[in-house]
């Protein structure tokens, strides 16, 4: 079930808050068994299989890792990350991405000579790639002598964790990532989470803002992105509005959804990681990167880049590692060209950021100028991710860039995209994406005005609700 249904509004989230409330907190074994039933309810609600699935990930990694952390020699305990990490990614690969190398690969073995391979089509267990991650980060951190889960129970908490179990964040089990993220670990608050009021209110005011930022300004952007992406003959100025309409609809999607988690598990007593950090505000890519999706960047530089071997061996590795952590990156986030070729775009200007450092042409702009043209080549970046197929992305960035479609067609798509609502809702968009002062920082100071407000918020959000048909999370689809 999604944050924004009322289904989980109105019936699941009371009741898990309320049945979380009465287990007291000395019972703590109670607690989370009540807590791993309620985020198999709410997984099992999308579709029963998939709780199977996480419940047979959960068994192989956890039953996997003891062995690892109970053999002594050091090659059985290679043979046995080697033996976890490969399940884990092939069951990634055969239902996120049998169909994308069937359908790359048939054509190259039929003009061989070669039988074609059919794989069936199924439906993606949403949040495998999320779920996937953790995991990984949990066998690699006991293979590198870090304490494993105190037991099962204890394990399977953190996997099937339903605020972040279909978009994350992507939260480690027993270690920090120091350069981003200051929370306590989750098998510490696993140990010992104690509810409070101040992270109840916390939560919920977070709660709030972001499911107001995703019915009241994701979706609504959305509109214009889904129009022009799919018009026939926009125009260069509709293709530039369209794709600034998706720039704005990815981030306040995205971001609603992860400050919709992280209130959820601080009015469960847990504190989670951030993932954004007014990534509009970036002055240059690689600080972009420090801002967006911060969890997944932490997560591929801590356990790919510098597995690669990251700066230490030379320029010349170091950019080969950026750019392969970035194609990586693009395929994680879906079995699609567009995305391997985003993955690529962002690679390619890190590692030219990298290579000419301080003489980049941002550093002899000012700095809101810079923010502007980081902020246009991350737009530009998003049409490959938002495109179909390649031949559809490089349709739109010619007509950006080169010249522009029949006039007619693209007088009939003004009268839908440059409408009042969607005009206000950009320029809403444009001033919460580029100030300093995030959702965090304001539900951290509730005062009974801003309660006043985000009552207002949410009942105004709830009436948006219930009058128009929404669509899923964006990262649902990752």
């Amino acid at each position: 079930m999604s944050f924004t249904s009322h289904i989980f509004v109105f019936y699941f989230l009371p009741l898990v808050l309320l049945g979380h409330a009465l287990i007291p907190q000395k019972l703590r074994s109670l607690r989370k068994a009540f807590l791993l039933m309620a985020s198999y309810a709410f997984y099992a609600w999308l579709n029963p299989w998939f709780v199977a699935l996480v419940f047979g990930t959960t068994c192989f990694n956890y039953i996997l890792s003891e062995r690892m952390t109970q053999s002594e020699s050091k090659n059985a305990r290679r043979t046995w990350i080697a033996t976890t990490v490969t399940i884990n990614l092939g069951l990634l690969a055969f239902f996120k991405y049998a169909v994308f190398f069937q359908d790359n690969f048939n054509p190259v073995l039929e003009f061989s000579g070669f039988d074609t391979v059919h794989v069936l089509r199924g439906i993606l267990p949403v949040g495998i790639s999320f779920y996937t991650f953790k995991v990984l980060s949990y066998v690699i951190d006991v293979y590198r002598g870090h304490q494993p889960a105190r037991s099962f129970l204890d394990f399977a908490c953190y996997v099937a964790f339903f605020p972040q179990l279909l978009s994350g964040p992507i939260q480690r089990y027993g270690t920090i990532d120091a350069k981003s993220q200051t929370t306590p670990t989750f098998a510490d608050q696993l140990a010992g989470s104690p509810s409070s009021l101040s992270k109840f209110s916390y939560g919920a005011a977070l709660f709030v803002l972001g499911f107001a930022k995703k019915v009241l300004l994701a979706d609504t952007a959305g509109q214009v992105a889904d129009a022009v992406f799919a018009a026939e003959a926009p125009g260069t100025l509709d293709v530039w509005f369209g794709a600034a309409a998706y720039t704005f609809q990815l981030y306040f999607d995205f971001s609603a959804y992860s400050e919709m988690a992280i209130g959820l598990g601080a009015m469960l007593g847990f504190e989670c990681p951030r993932n954004f950090n007014a990534p509009y505000r970036a002055s240059s890519l690689t600080d972009f990167w420090r801002r967006w999706h911060i969890s997944l960047s932490s997560w591929f530089r801590d356990y790919l880049y510098i597995s690669l071997g990251g700066n230490r061996k030379g320029f010349a590795r170091s950019y080969f590692n950026l750019v392969a952590v970035f194609l990586l990156c693009g395929l994680w986030h879906g079995a699609n060209w567009t995305f391997i070729v985003w993955g690529a775009y962002h690679g390619v200007f890190l590692v030219l950021e990298r290579f000419l450092g301080k003489r980049t042409v941002y550093s002899f702009l000012p700095r809101p100028l810079q923010i502007g043209a980081t902020f246009a080549i991350v737009t530009v970046g998003w049409v490959f991710f938002r495109s179909p197929n390649m031949a559809h992305a490089w349709r739109l960035l010619e007509i950006m860039f080169t010249r522009s479609a029949p006039q007619g067609g693209s007088i009939l798509l003004g009268a839908v995209i440059y409408t009042r609502e969607h005009l206000l809702t950009m320029a809403v968009c444009s001033l919460l994406a580029f100030q300093p002062v995030q959702a965090f920082d304001w539900a951290k100071s509730l005062t009974w005005f801003r309660a006043v407000i985000l009552v207002g918020l949410f009942s105004v959000s709830l009436m948006v609700m219930f009058a128009h048909t929404f669509g899923s999370f964006l990262y649902f689809q990752f």
